[in-house]
């Protein structure tokens, strides 16, 4: 199937490893002008000249921390100087801190607010107009499989992921006049640093082993085992070629059937 996305640009926020990495190299597979952006910049540099080694084409990286606005600014403005107006944008961040409701202070709210739903809104605020001009854009936000079945732990993502889906589907029918689709991504248990992460959480409360725990992660999933990066980026970059534009609006799980609800 030709995606029809040579030439456009792409940002892939959050993107020196994980899902974001592997979304971002398979755009540049499809011939796109890629820009990444983490906070860690050795990360970064690392990430970049591995991509350069593979593809022999070098992404665009910009250190931002998605929890600042000036920075946002920044990597915004980098990339139209290099690439021009984005004409994809992937909203995607780490996870924020585990916890149950009662230990977790006003102090967590705001960071996870600041991180998940606030990131998202900067910017697509900063990429609207330029789409808006061409009359053509794609802004696909990384979500959780947690905004249609809750992840015990985990309340803050929980509730902040699930006010980007709020927030995306009205957008949708704000923008799609202009020929601008917004959907969401939501991956179940991927094999990334953040779910090794909630899997040493977990196995610290039962005393368990976290390999112990990423098995039974795995068992939990109806296809009895976890989703590779790939896996979840091969339907972001299906949901930005021409062939989907006219799906928006939507949240799509990758999930390997873990989520038992039926819509």
């Amino acid at each position: 199937m030709e995606l029809n996305l040579q030439g456009k640009t792409v940002l892939v926020t959050a993107s020196s490893m994980g899902i974001g990495r592997a979304t971002a190299e398979l755009f540049i597979k499809e011939g796109c002008k890629v820009a990444i952006c983490s906070r860690n910049k050795d990360n970064l540099i690392k990430t970049a000249n591995e991509i350069k080694s593979l593809y022999s084409i070098e992404p665009l990286w910009v250190v931002c921390d998605i929890d600042k606005v000036s920075d946002i600014e920044n990597t915004i403005s980098v990339i139209k100087k290099n690439y021009g107006d984005i004409d994809i944008l992937v909203n995607n961040c780490g996870g924020p801190i585990p916890g149950f409701f009662e230990n977790l202070s006003d102090d967590n709210w705001q960071d996870a607010f600041e991180q998940i739903l606030l990131s998202v809104i900067r910017f697509t605020r900063l990429v609207l107009p330029g789409m808006k001009l061409k009359s053509w854009g794609r802004i696909i936000n990384i979500t959780s499989l947690s905004v249609k079945q809750p992840v015990d732990n985990l309340i803050l993502s929980n509730s902040l992921r699930s006010a980007v889906t709020g927030w995306a589907k009205t957008l949708s029918n704000q923008v799609g006049k202009f020929n601008i689709t917004v959907n969401n991504v939501a991956p179940g248990y991927t094999l990334t640093a953040r779910l090794y992460e909630l899997a040493v959480s977990r196995a610290k409360q039962s005393g368990d082993s976290h390999e112990h725990v990423l098995a039974s992660m795995a068992n939990d999933v109806p296809m009895r085992r976890l989703a590779r990066p790939d896996e979840v980026g091969s339907l972001i970059v299906y949901l930005a070629s021409e062939q989907a534009g006219f799906i928006t609006g939507s949240t799509i799980a990758v999930d390997g059937g873990v989520i038992r609800a039926t819509y």
